[in-house]
């Protein structure tokens, strides 16, 4: 066998903490190490996107902007990667194309070297103006397919579907398996059979809620995977990523030899673990998120969807539905085209399959979000709606058949004019779009706070305080 490097996209600034403790982590808790980080020798270090947006400005106080361009000043030679999802950008709805072509911009602009953009439903039109912006700004694009099982996916869709990524210019393609659910035998059919069909690299991202993905990694990097995602050992595991070092270790010696330091590795790691223990001692990390849930290759469900089926139901009082409510998901989301279970879909598929279990009559009540789905709001299913279904839904509606975003007029200037009481720099229009009462207050503060006034009795429209 031919020696071939395998590359490694580091996780602990975003998805890494993002999973295990919710995004809190802070900008200030990252700085000291980034530079120790650039010299590792990382293929890439994820970093923004995903839920670290609404956190900063929710969570932290904080401008995601500036954090950006904080890193961007400490990592010089490492490629900075973010998470888009598609047309929604971060926020949970589609934008104008105005607007998703301004985030791209902005995003290049503000440090980022490689943008990995999915669909929920893998509906590619819904990732065509991401795709072309960053193009458009010489950023490296990673296209990702939404893994899943079901009697629609099989190996022919996925290659399909990365032959199309191919064809829109993906410079890579992600297998990204956010529930964890890709076992290790199907890891390897899978990528040989993606590397028959596509010459770009791919790159496997799995989470070990399940506890098989650094088995699924060993498989999938043997079968010809170039790149994976892991997480520095104190932010690994449990609903995270394989760690880091120990891929490192897996594959040291072999054909796939990574060549980083194992000695800066730990130094890497004994940075991170204080703040790992200090995040369980506060109870912002919960034990039960390091550990393993089998019921995730039991039911396909996400552990991030299985709690929050738990949460909902004992609100309810009905806690001991829980398996009744189990056994509906799978029936709902056949209903609703069979789409992965991922951000916004696996709610939407949860939240409806809690509520036919607990009205007692399937579909007496439905969700907005549902409805969406079902008028075609959200993009095109792998399989067709239930027509009775999407009849209870919609009525005689015409349902939503283009790409969605071709509905939607150019919103960017009159976001402007909505926010321009508050805006300081032109990010601060995206921040507003995707996150717009978040964002008003999150302006407020940081209006105040230059003031030295609080923030509760003053007039921000008007610089000044309420007569």
């Amino acid at each position: 066998m031919s020696e071939k490097k395998l590359k490694i996209t580091e996780t602990v600034l975003r998805d890494a903490h993002q999973s295990l403790i919710a995004t809190r982590m802070r900008t200030e808790d990252m700085i000291p190490i980034l530079e120790k980080m650039d010299r590792i020798g990382y293929y890439s270090i994820e970093c923004w996107g995903g839920a670290t947006f609404d956190a900063c400005l929710r969570f932290l106080d904080e401008d995601p902007w500036s954090r950006l361009r904080t890193l961007r000043a400490k990592i010089k030679d490492t490629k900075l990667q973010m998470l888009l999802r598609g047309q929604n950008l971060l926020g949970y709805r589609h934008y104008a194309d105005d607007v998703v072509e301004y985030f791209v911009q902005k995003s290049v602009a503000g440090g980022i070297d490689i943008l990995r953009i999915f669909d929920a439903f893998n509906d590619l039109r819904n990732v065509e103006t991401a795709v072309n912006a960053a193009k458009k700004e010489g950023a490296e694009v990673q296209l990702a397919m939404a893994y899943t099982t079901g009697e629609a996916y099989t190996l022919d869709y996925w290659k399909k579907l990365a032959a199309d990524m191919e064809s829109m210019g993906a410079d890579s393609i992600c297998i990204k398996d956010m529930a964890g659910i890709l076992v290790p035998e199907e890891a390897s059919r899978l990528i040989t059979a993606l590397k028959d069909t596509v010459k770009i690299p791919l790159q496997l991202h799995s989470h070990c809620t399940s506890g098989v993905a650094p088995i699924t990694y060993v498989k999938g990097v043997e079968a010809g995977c170039d790149i994976i995602d892991t997480a520095i050992s104190p932010f690994a595991m449990g609903t995270s990523q394989p760690a880091t070092e120990v891929m490192v270790e897996t594959f040291s010696g072999t054909p796939f030899d990574t060549g980083l330091d194992q000695e800066l590795l730990s130094e890497i790691a004994d940075y991170f673990r204080p703040q790992r223990d200090q995040a369980i001692a506060t109870g912002l990390m919960d034990p039960k998120v390091l550990g393993v849930d089998v019921k995730t290759l039991l039911y396909q469900v996400p552990g991030g969807m299985l709690s929050n089926l738990v949460s909902q139901l004992k609100d309810q009082n009905a806690s001991d539905r829980f398996y009744e409510v189990l056994a509906e998901i799978p029936k709902v989301r056949q209903d609703l085209g069979e789409p992965p279970l991922v951000t916004p879909s696996s709610q939407i598929v949860g939240t409806q399959a809690v509520l036919n279990v607990l009205m007692g009559e399937r579909y007496k009540v439905m969700s907005q979000e549902t409805k969406a789905i079902l008028h075609g709001d959200y993009g095109k299913t792998v399989k067709p709606f239930n027509p009775q279904v999407q009849h209870l839904a919609i009525g005689n509606d015409t349902p939503v058949t283009c790409r969605p975003a071709d509905l939607l007029a150019p919103e960017l200037e009159s976001l402007r004019e909505e926010v321009k009481l508050y805006s300081q720099k032109d990010e601060d229009v995206l921040s507003y779009a995707l996150f717009p009462k978040v964002a008003v207050d999150f302006f407020k503060n940081r209006d105040a706070k230059a003031n030295k006034i609080d923030p509760g009795v003053y007039d921000l429209a008007n610089k000044a305080y309420p007569v």
